[in-house]
């Protein structure tokens, strides 16, 4: 169902994720009018000796209590980075997954970002660094302090979901 252009002006809240096993950086902004508002961001953190299984649990979990307590509307989340160590893809799919599915549980749409759409999105440049993402989401969301670097970029990846939102009125 198509929502009216209307509608996304109202104050919506959107979730970024940037999963991770060891780390999944999540962010909350809100769009109000042309203005971005961060409402609230973090890392969660799993513990290294804990099998993957319960790690895995851990991020669902904690995304879950976000969502609930939040109530985004989306969850705009980093598509998988495959590079040369398999090993790494597939754990970084579980720690997608997890994320997914809490989104899904709760009834929200899941958009998926490379993490280059998300980078230029808020830099310009599809390479931009991890120190260039927390200073551009430092400026734009009138933070007092940079976030976190896997913070930073699901804020990016929220900030990307609210462009191309915007840009396609749905």
């Amino acid at each position: 169902m198509r929502a009216c252009y209307t509608s996304w002006i109202m104050d919506e809240i959107i979730l970024g994720i940037d999963p991770g096993t060891a780390c999944t950086g999540y962010g909350l902004i809100t769009r109000r009018g042309n203005q971005l508002a961060v409402i609230s961001y973090g890392v969660i953190r799993t513990k290294p000796k804990e099998p993957n299984p319960q790690r895995y649990y851990h991020i669902f979990n904690e995304l879950e209590k976000i969502i609930l307590k939040y109530k985004p509307v989306a969850t705009s989340i980093e598509t998988q980075y495959v590079d040369k160590n398999v090993q790494s893809a597939l754990k970084l799919g579980m720690a997608r997954c997890a994320a997914t599915l809490a989104s899904v549980k709760n009834g929200l749409p899941v958009f998926e970002y490379a993490p280059s759409k998300a980078k230029i999105a808020i830099t310009g440049k599809g390479n931009a660094s991890k120190h260039q993402v927390q200073q551009m989401t430092l400026m734009l969301l009138n933070l007092k302090e940079p976030p976190p670097e896997d913070a930073a970029d699901a804020l990016a990846l929220a900030i990307c979901h609210c462009q191309n939102r915007r840009k396609l009125h749905v």
